[in-house]
């Protein structure tokens, strides 16, 4: 979808993308660089730049909306030509937005929605993730009282997830085959935060629970924690970002589904994105692949938005093939388990 994106957006301008790019300098400003998942966009990013002949330069947040401003900040006094940021909250980072763009500094919103139309949005499409999450547990357990454990109430992909979910199971909650018994954010998607709601839900309902929609492998992990405590393993939850811990899980089958989304395909996508923005003449409309979106609160917004997988036991060896996981840490623990930890 954007193998050319450099090429396509700098032929709009009408530059040479090696002599430009050798001067560029991107900024990378990240949530909370503590989970697993954001070392292999880090990585990929990283590997699209310097084959551009750009610098890449990074801070943490720290899962602190107030130090991800002090950091954009930073990176914009460093001088830096454009900016990938992956939101802390989407609403408080409005300021550095509009700090970029009184420097005509592209930003690329990461992965999270940045509610303004001079950030270009980058992601996988997190509405059908979450109808993929809904969609395996459903399968696998089509009755009963469900759990929605969800993610970050400042992270609007949390609620993108829900509405995915919601449009699965809206039928069977119609029909009175299953009902939601409970349903919980999780501060900063910590999977401590995920665990400690999910007992506190297992109590409340004397363990009355058939099965967990959980959205992403963190809060998954908690989930199935607060799950094994109590002797209930096995139920089906569902998870996304094919964490390896998580992966293993579905082998070892205390997870049901792990929505992969290939993060190498979407740091790739943002450093090309970003260096093609600060080559050209920063129009958004001229990257390959690119689309207009309305965003739930009305904003038109530019965006490509990526295909994501659903990770099961049926097709465990996909993330094998695909060199994301080796099949030693995938069948970690497993015996006479599915493809290919058989």
């Amino acid at each position: 979808m954007h193998k050319s994106i450099i090429a396509a957006a700098i032929a709009v301008a009408g530059f040479n993308s090696a002599a430009l790019a050798q001067d560029l300098t991107v900024g990378v400003s990240w949530s909370n660089f503590q989970e697993e998942r954001w070392k292999t966009d880090e990585a990929a990013i990283r590997a699209a730049l310097e084959a551009a002949g750009a610098t890449y330069v990074s801070a943490d947040a720290q899962s602190s909306s107030a130090k991800q401003l002090s950091d954009v900040e930073s990176l914009i006094a460093q001088g830096v030509d454009a900016l990938i940021i992956l939101a802390q909250d989407s609403a408080a980072i409005g300021p550095a937005v509009e700090a970029a763009a009184n420097e005509g500094i592209p930003v690329v919103a990461y992965d999270r929605l940045i509610e303004d139309p001079r950030a270009f949005y980058l992601t996988f499409d997190n509405v059908e993730v979450g109808r993929m999450q809904a969609r395996a547990v459903l399968e696998q357990q089509p009755s009963g009282n469900y759990v929605m454990i969800k993610g970050s109430p400042t992270d609007p992909n949390a609620d993108f997830l829900r509405g995915g979910q919601q449009e699965v199971l809206q039928a069977a909650i119609d029909s009175g085959a299953i009902t939601i018994v409970a349903e919980a954010y999780t501060d900063g998607w910590l999977p401590a935060n995920a665990q400690r709601n999910m007992e506190q839900i297992l109590t409340a309902n004397d363990n009355a629970v058939d099965a967990v929609v959980a959205s992403n492998d963190g809060t998954a992990g908690g989930v199935v924690a607060a799950l094994t405590a109590q002797g209930l393993e096995g139920l089906p939850v569902s998870g996304q970002d094919g964490d390896h811990a998580a992966l293993n899980r579905v082998a070892l089958g205390t997870q049901t589904v792990s929505v992969w989304k290939d993060a190498r395909e979407l740091g790739r996508a943002a450093g090309e994105i970003a260096v093609a923005l600060a080559s050209g003449d920063g129009d958004m409309s001229a990257v390959e692949g690119s689309q207009s979106w309305t965003s739930p609160a009305g904003t038109e917004m530019t965006a490509i938005f990526l295909a994501p997988v659903p990770v099961t036991a049926d097709n465990l060896s996909v993330v094998a093939d695909a060199g994301w996981i080796t099949v030693e840490a995938l069948c970690q623990g497993v015996t006479a388990g599915p493809a290919p930890c058989n």
